[in-house]
């Protein structure tokens, strides 16, 4: 018995010498290091390097639940041994089809005051990145709360950031906001204050040096709330933030976290890499998120048709709508989207009829609904029939029945919790009644393209809609289209609408038309809705149409081939066949030079589309030699069709 407790006693203190001083967790390849220490006042840190730049001095790492204070007061009791993780999946709706996640792991356990519940740090760090999460276990059958979150990025002095203020909660069109339609803050100063007044939303983008850093959150369950950085960032320190108070969905939901023990939060998340390609290339988002629970959907990825961008409410009618279905079916194009207020305009039964119209041209018919109406005052129909758990469930099976092949769901009401539950209900009560899901008016992706495979796309973008509604808005589409690829569309697919090639009523759009054309490559989404209309696609020459119509379904890989956020960007998309196209814009006002090696990608031959004499107008020529070389004018853009 003597001998046993010696035992113990000798294996207590190999385990406290072991965890004296800094841990230490690699990359599989060495490069990117993350240090974790306690200070004097049992505070946990952390600390990220890559190649030996600092990337993070050292940030707080902690969790205040209403029963104990778990950032400070801490000593690390244990620390596990690190391992490998290993994962290879498969996503029909992101940027890459076959995904293959490698890290090591190590966990952290932490204690404090004895009884309370105590807190683990779980670390996977990746070749493109560092991601942990949070463990709280305990003895306690009682509902744990998180009041706040002590998690912060301390950015080093010199960080520029790309990044999108956080809108305050019921502002907006019709008391929607927050939804992530805001323009980016381009190359601030790292600690700038909101001009919003509540933070910065996720994903944020840093320069560093000369490397690049992007912050997001990932695994999103049931037991939190979305979070977003918060306003004050003295010295470049910046904080986990939680939504504000009318973010839930009724007055006596969930708001800040909560659960029973043991609960693991989802992973915070940093992009890293010396170059823009990592930001662009990684798929840690859904790395870290759980594996699908319903099939793989290989053939629901596709393009739509849609009239409400262009032509508005008023041509929300049948004949219309099966124009557009028509439109569709000559395009080969999957879908065709019915737009807000179809329940009054067309009706169920014409619906019915548009939709087994639609079927008998090869097409699938979505159409939207407003997320209920209770948080937001928009008047757009169908509303007030998806919230409640019966309501929704009936009418997705009148929906399956009529031959709706998927819903676009709009105008949410914000991170709670609670409302992170809601967008889990509709995607599960969706995935058996066999619909696909596109949220509109929402928050950003997080994963859940993965764990739900009929999660087509999200917006949480100012999309093209808000060209329609100001000039302001037109004038910015450069500069923002150009920041889009590495901050918002480098964290899952997003429903922007690009591509129109026609006027806009009432305002002059600043784009030529092969920068509309490259936005068709450029943006990601795994149902990508255009917003050109019947009549402008007629009218452009016929190799444009031959593009638009011969672009694959979904994309199998992606590779950043040049860029600069705000400026201009470069990447190479790869459909299911193994052909590589290329797209680049120009978002500024002046000419910019690109240099693409074709070769790199295996590309030999095929054509180039770009700007003609006119901001309005296309050339072409045929691909010649290895090495592609061209001046994009002011705002301008190309493709390159293998």
């Amino acid at each position: 018995m003597h001998f046993l407790s010696l035992c113990c006693l000798l294996g207590l203190s190999i385990s406290a010498a072991q965890a004296a001083g800094p841990i230490r967790i690699s990359s599989p390849n060495g490069a990117v290091q993350v240090t974790v220490d306690v200070t004097a006042q049992g505070q946990p840190t952390y600390a990220v390097r890559y190649r030996q730049a600092e990337l993070l001095q050292p940030s707080r790492l902690g969790l205040r639940l209403a029963s104990a204070d778990l950032t400070q007061g801490l000593h690390l009791a244990k620390a596990d041994p690190q391992t490998a993780v290993a994962d290879d999946y498969q996503l029909a709706t992101d940027k890459r089809a076959n995904c293959r996640y490698r890290a090591n792991r190590r966990v952290l356990h932490y204690a404090g005051r004895v009884g309370a519940p105590t807190l683990s740090v779980v670390f996977q760090v990746s070749d493109d990145g560092v991601a942990f999460q949070y463990l709280i276990e305990g003895k306690s059958v009682e509902v744990q709360k998180v009041d706040a979150e002590g998690t912060t990025f301390h950015l080093p002095a010199g960080a520029k950031g790309w990044l999108h203020p956080h809108a305050v909660a019921q502002t907006g069109f019709a008391n929607t906001q927050p939804s992530y339609e805001e323009y980016y803050e381009k190359g601030i100063a790292a600690g700038t204050a909101s001009p919003l007044g509540q933070g910065w939303s996720f994903p944020a983008l840093f320069e560093v040096g000369k490397n690049w850093v992007l912050l997001t959150e990932a695994g999103m369950g049931r037991s939190y709330c979305g979070s977003h950085l918060a306003h004050q960032s003295p010295a470049g320190e910046y904080t986990v933030a939680f939504p504000q108070a009318p973010e839930k969905t009724t007055p006596d939901a969930a708001l800040l976290p909560e659960s029973r023990l043991p609960w693991r939060t989802p992973w915070r998340v940093l992009v890293v890499g010396s170059s823009l390609a990592p930001i662009v290339e990684s798929t840690l988002t859904t790395d870290l998120s759980a594996p699908a629970q319903t099939a793989l959907l290989p053939e629901a990825p596709g393009k739509s048709s849609w009239s409400w961008v262009l032509l508005g409410d008023q041509n929300t009618t049948y004949d219309v709508q099966r124009r557009f279905i028509d439109y569709s079916a000559a395009m080969g194009w999957r879908y065709c989207l019915v737009d807000a207020l179809w329940d009054k305009q067309i009706g169920y039964d014409k619906m019915q009829e548009l939709a087994q119209y639609a079927r008998s041209k090869n097409v699938g018919l979505l159409a939207w609904y407003n997320s209920n109406g209770h948080w937001n005052e928009a008047p757009q129909t169908p509303t007030n029939v998806l919230f409640e758990a019966e309501s929704r469930r009936k009418e997705f099976a009148r929906l399956k029945q009529m031959g709706i092949v998927g819903i676009k769901v709009d105008f949410f009401g914000g991170d709670g919790q609670s409302f992170m539950n809601y967008y889990q209900d509709l995607l599960t009560d969706g995935a058996q009644a066999g619909l696909l899901m596109n949220f509109h008016g929402a928050t950003i992706p997080r994963g859940w393209n993965r764990t739900y495979p009929n999660l087509m796309t999200m917006e949480a973008v100012k999309g093209f809609e808000f060209l329609t509604f100001d000039q302001r808005n037109t004038d910015q589409e450069p500069t923002h289209c150009a920041t889009l690829p590495f901050t918002r569309n480098a964290v899952g697919p997003m429903d922007f609408t690009p591509m129109a090639f026609s006027e806009i009523r009432g305002k002059q759009r600043r784009t030529s038309n092969a920068f509309e054309l490259a936005l068709s490559v450029l943006f990601q989404s795994g149902i990508q809705h255009y917003a050109e209309v019947p009549e402008g696609m007629a009218s452009q020459p016929a190799y444009v149409q031959d593009f638009v119509k011969k672009l694959p379904p979904r994309w199998s890989d992606v590779k950043y081939v040049a860029g600069y956020p705000g400026q201009y960007a470069v990447l190479a998309r790869q459909g299911p066949g193994g052909k590589w196209y290329v797209a680049g814009i120009n978002g500024t006002d002046v000419p910019q030079d690109i240099e693409v090696d074709l070769s790199k990608l295996g590309i030999t031959g095929g054509a180039l589309i770009t700007d003609g004499d006119t901001n309005r107008s296309f050339r072409t020529q045929a691909l010649a030699g290895n090495t592609l070389r061209l001046t994009l004018p002011a705002r301008g853009g190309f493709v390159v069709q293998p």
